[in-house]
């Protein structure tokens, strides 16, 4: 059962992780939305904090809330929803760790006790399409990505793309809680990736102390519903 009744918006995905993704202990919720079912009340009945903006961007968020909110029930069996702090990033309960993805119409949350995990990081992306990917490569990858991913076909390029946007996205998500600062693309690298389902990322720059350019970190991604899913989980 889920923690609480959803609003029709918002409809949850079978309990199983995209294989090959693994974080032992910690819980993985995800949902399909459409915002142009989203309701005046839907917030309320959900004891969700509004948030302004457009029918997509509220849809998005509140899907994300509530993903959040089961995904906290199934580890802890506390459905409670995670606050929104003045940087825009969620605040999870005392001795939990999290992250929420959301876009195209799918949401999803990923939570963990901090006792097991010191941060993770979330991404869901759709495929982007071979134009986009060639537009957007430069922004993306660093000069030394971009001669790795040289020889690729087009399409195998553009997910390559894909791919490294949503690890860096999931590097960020993990390791912003932990250093306070805001970093960019090209201030982390891909190294490289398998088929089986991992990759492995460096920090460029120091971000703190503890954090210096030249660590290595991993990351995990899976392709589902025509998603591509990534995360980056440091354990404790």
């Amino acid at each position: 059962m889920t923690s609480a009744p959803l609003p029709p918006f918002c409809t949850l995905l079978p309990p199983t992780w995209p294989a090959p993704l693994s974080v032992p202990g910690a819980q993985l919720v995800r949902a399909t939305f459409d915002a142009s079912l989203l309701c005046d009340t839907d917030f309320g009945n959900c004891a969700v904090e509004p948030v302004r903006g457009v029918a997509k961007r509220q849809g998005e968020y509140l899907a994300g809330r509530l993903c959040a909110r089961e995904a906290l029930h199934r580890l802890s069996g506390q459905a409670s929803v995670p606050g929104r702090g003045e940087d825009g990033a969620p605040v999870w309960p005392a001795g939990c760790v999290g992250s929420i993805t959301h876009g195209a119409g799918q949401a999803a949350a990923l939570v963990a006790r901090r006792a097991d995990w010191q941060a993770i990081g979330l991404d869901l992306e759709q495929q982007l399409s071979v134009t986009r990917a060639a537009k957007l490569a430069g922004e993306i990858l660093t000069p030394d990505e971009l001669q790795r991913a040289a020889g690729l076909d087009a399409q195998a390029y553009a997910r390559r793309v894909t791919l490294t946007f949503s690890l860096k996205e999931s590097l960020f998500k993990a390791l912003y809680p932990l250093v306070l600062t805001r970093f960019y693309f090209q201030d982390a690298e891909m190294l490289g990736c398998d088929e089986d389902g991992r990759a492995e990322l460096r920090l460029l720059i120091d971000l703190n102390s503890d954090w210096r350019a030249g660590t290595r970190l991993s990351g995990q991604y899976a392709e589902a519903e025509g998603f591509l899913l990534s995360l980056v989980a440091i354990a404790a």
